[in-house]
């Protein structure tokens, strides 16, 4: 029986935004933007999903004058996309 995969990984955006955190100590939402090709509504949104999940913090702050938002991937976040990427892997070997 193949494993059940995480519906919230399993949105496009949502595992780009994962897979670019793991590889980071943290990233700003204008890297994320611009890597992920999203919409600035979009992209927040699912930032938001992924931070009430337990997925990723997010840390609101400004640089100079200007709004700047920070994200990191939790332990927690780590431990859902390993699993996910064993799952996949599970259904593709």
């Amino acid at each position: 029986m193949l494993p059940k995969l995480d519906p919230l990984l399993h949105s496009e955006l949502r595992l780009a935004v994962m897979s670019l955190l793991v590889g980071v100590d943290e990233a700003d939402f204008t890297y994320l933007k611009k890597q992920t090709d999203a919409t600035s509504g979009n992209l927040s949104v699912q930032i938001d999903k992924l931070s009430v999940a337990g997925y990723i913090a997010v840390e609101k702050g400004f640089k100079g004058k200007m709004p700047c938002t920070t994200c990191k991937i939790t332990q927690a976040g780590i431990d859902a996309f390993e699993s996910y990427v064993k799952a996949l892997r599970e259904y593709i070997s």
